[in-house]
């Protein structure tokens, strides 16, 4: 069983930097397919990023540049760094991890999940 946690979330003004971490329990981060999605109110749940068992991403358009997706397998957490942020960027931040969606950004082919942490960028 895959159990994940995240943290690291706050509130930042835009311009900043954040980064929140999902600590994964039960297996290694790295033997998995991970990704970060995000929420915001009224909205669908969008993949930020994705990583695959090798250490290569893909990011949506909207983060490229701007994020950095990574694992760390001593201590088998997933790290999602937020640069340059914007308020668009203002969303509940998600882990999720498959055994086959490697570099996938589609939420619905994942099958384990985090509680989320909240982002907040203010202007």
């Amino acid at each position: 069983q895959v159990q994940l946690v995240e943290s690291g979330g706050g509130s930042v003004q835009a311009g900043g930097s954040l980064r929140v971490s999902c600590a994964v329990f039960g297996y290694t981060a790295s033997s998995l397919c991970m990704g970060w999605f995000r929420q915001a109110p009224g909205k669908e749940r969008e993949g930020v990023a994705a990583i695959r068992r090798d250490g290569s991403a893909s990011y949506a358009d909207s983060v490229k540049g701007r994020f950095t997706i990574s694992t760390d397998n001593t201590l088998s957490s997933l790290t999602l760094q937020m640069n340059s942020l914007k308020p668009e960027d203002t969303a509940i931040y998600l882990c999720a991890a498959d055994w086959l969606a490697c570099g996938s950004r589609r939420a619905d082919e994942y099958r384990y999940w985090g509680q989320g942490t909240q982002v907040t960028v203010s202007s």
